[in-house]
Parts: structure tokens; sequence; C-alpha cells
């Protein structure tokens, strides 16, 4: 009985020491799995030094392209607002030229020359600095260049053509400063009615 007892107790116990091995085998297992090698390792560092230098390229492109925007149209506030002096050049001209009291007088028209003399300087100025004006009459519609005030009844301009310039519009290089406002060509109520018969006949 005691030898029977004896062996049992020894079976147990080289039961346990053999599952307490297994799972110390399994635990170096899994370790060595999840541990990763040193190729790996390698690799991730590489990957996030490519990621880094992809990076730093970005950001040197767009500080480049800023300082690009800055040199070339540092001074785009500046001449939006100089645009009102050329605006403020017409309205003197325009309330001289209204003026009952020296109309047709030689002082009126000494004043209304030195006055296109100064503007036309100023225009020069502008261009040297690439400010140009923007294109508007006889030209069709552009919503990138123009906008529209009103439109005017016209047969014989196509719909949609400029056929007045309420105030010039400017750009600067390829950038618009401000948009020319203008009057646009519709066709008359009566010849709109009489296609709309035809198309219905």
């Amino acid at each position: 009985m005691e030898k029977e007892q004896n062996s049992k107790t020894e079976e147990n116990i080289s039961n346990k020491t053999k599952s307490s091995e297994s799972s110390e085998n399994n635990k170096e297992l899994k370790e060595k799995e999840t541990k990763p090698s040193p190729e790996d390792k390698i690799k991730e560092l590489e990957e996030k030094l490519t990621r880094t230098l992809a990076e730093m390229e970005n950001q040197r492109r767009r500080f480049e392209k800023e300082k690009d925007d800055a040199f070339e149209y540092g001074g785009f506030s500046f001449a939006r607002e100089s645009l009102n002096l050329i605006d403020n050049f017409d309205r003197a001209k325009q309330s001289l030229e209204n003026d009952e009291k020296i109309k047709g007088s030689d002082v009126l028209k000494k004043t209304l020359e030195h006055l296109d003399v100064v503007k036309k300087d100023l225009i020069s100025i502008f261009k040297k600095n690439n400010i140009e004006e923007v294109a508007a009459v006889d030209k069709k519609l552009d919503p990138n260049l123009h906008q529209a005030m009103m439109e005017i009844e016209d047969n014989n301009k196509e719909p949609g053509t400029i056929v007045q310039e309420i105030q010039k519009g400017f750009k600067m290089k390829d950038r618009l400063l401000r948009p020319s406002l203008v009057a646009v060509s519709k066709k008359t109520e009566k010849n709109v009615e009489k296609k709309e018969e035809k198309t219905k006949k």
C-alpha cells in the first residue's frame, strides 16, 4: 500500500514538474514570437527615417513656396489700396467737368491735362510692378475677372457680353486685385418672347 501511494505521489510530482517545464517553454516561445528580431527593428527604423525625411522635404518645399509668394506678392494689399487713387482721379476729373462755373475755361483744360499726366504716371508705376488693368468692354463675362452689376438690353451683342465698365478691375501678375464692375448685354423682352413662340410652334 505504501509503495503504491509513494509511486502515485512520485507520478504526481513528475507530472507537475513536466507541466511547469512545458509552461516555461511556452512562455519562452511566446516571448521569442513577440520580441522583434534585429532585422525587423532595422526595417521599422528605416521606415520611420524615410517618413521623417519625406516630411522634412514637404516642409522645405512649403517654406520655399511661402518665401516665393512673399517676394512675388508682398505688396499685394498695398497695391489693392492704391487702386483708390486711380478711382479718385477719375472722380475728380468728372466733378470738374460737371462744374458749371469753370466749364469750357482754360483753367479747366489745364487742370484736366495735369490730372491725366499724374494718372498716366501712376498707371505706368503700376505696370512696372506687374499691376495690369483687366480687359472688360466687348469681352464675354468671366466670373473670375468681372462682376456683373446690371444688365442692359442690346440686340446687337450676344447675351453676356460686357457693354459698359462701371469700375476698372486690376490684377497683379496672375492674382486678381479687384474684379471689374460691369454691365452685361441681354436680349430685349420682345425678342425673347418671339423666340419662345417660334419654338412652341
